[in-house]
């Protein structure tokens, strides 16, 4: 299993009427997990869109359990639970505030393609051969 940790607090521009993070904006603290674990394996998603590599978004389910706040700091908790074996990739966020409680929880959905002729393609070499040592036995 694969996991990064990353920590966002909530800008006031991101809140509603409520002073509650908009629940829209789940989906961008879930981004920035992604990008930050990747970065954390050692490169990034704009060097694979360099190799032609693109990451479209397939399906995003979300959950939501409580409310984070304007000025939280916010804990993004990015995993990977399965080692991918075919041209999608699945990641788990957990959203944690200050006092460790669970807020929300999601799982994001993507899928590798070419980008020029948006041909599914398989996980690209690099990010296997960073990822098979979590996943070994």
């Amino acid at each position: 299993m694969f996991i990064s940790t990353t920590d966002i607090r909530v800008r006031y521009g991101e809140t509603d009427q409520m002073g509650y993070l908009y629940y829209g904006n789940y989906a961008l603290y879930y981004e920035v997990g992604r990008a930050e674990a990747i970065r954390t394996l050692g490169f990034t998603y704009a060097e694979l869109e360099k190799q032609g590599i693109i990451m479209p978004v397939a399906e995003l389910n979300v959950k939501y359990l409580r409310p984070a706040y304007y000025d939280d700091l916010i804990t993004v908790k990015t995993i990977l639970k399965e080692l991918p074996v075919s041209h999608k990739i699945q990641f788990h966020s957990e959203l944690y505030n200050e006092k460790g409680e669970l807020l929300n929880i999601g799982v994001t959905t993507l899928v590798f393609m070419h980008a020029d002729t948006k041909m599914k393609y398989g996980m690209p070499p690099v990010m296997m051969e960073r990822l098979a040592p979590f996943f070994e036995k």
